[in-house]
């Protein structure tokens, strides 16, 4: 499913126009953007968590040259899916 699709989808079940939707989706990937920019961690129920974590830094091989690299540590975003959301993804 892409944005568009996704748009329409949420639109319909939300009854909305897909422009007002449009717009809403928008603010709230801005607003977690936000969040996470500040380091905060974020808990939807029933989705699960978004967080941030740091990556160490690491030394990587290029397996042509042989040649080491540092490959310097960097902030990533992580997800972790609640169970109720693993549950319907995957039921039993």
């Amino acid at each position: 499913m892409n944005n568009k699709e996704f748009i329409a989808a949420l639109s319909n079940r939300s009854e909305t126009t897909q422009k007002e939707t449009k717009q809403l989706v928008e603010s709230l990937v801005n607003v977690i953007a936000d969040a996470l920019d500040e380091g905060a961690t974020i808990s939807i129920q029933n989705f699960g968590t978004f967080e941030v974590k740091k990556k160490n830094e690491r030394i990587i091989v290029n397996p042509t040259t042989r040649q080491r690299q540092l490959i310097p540590p960097k902030l990533a975003v992580a997800f972790k899916p609640s169970n109720a959301l693993k549950e319907k993804v995957n039921p039993k």
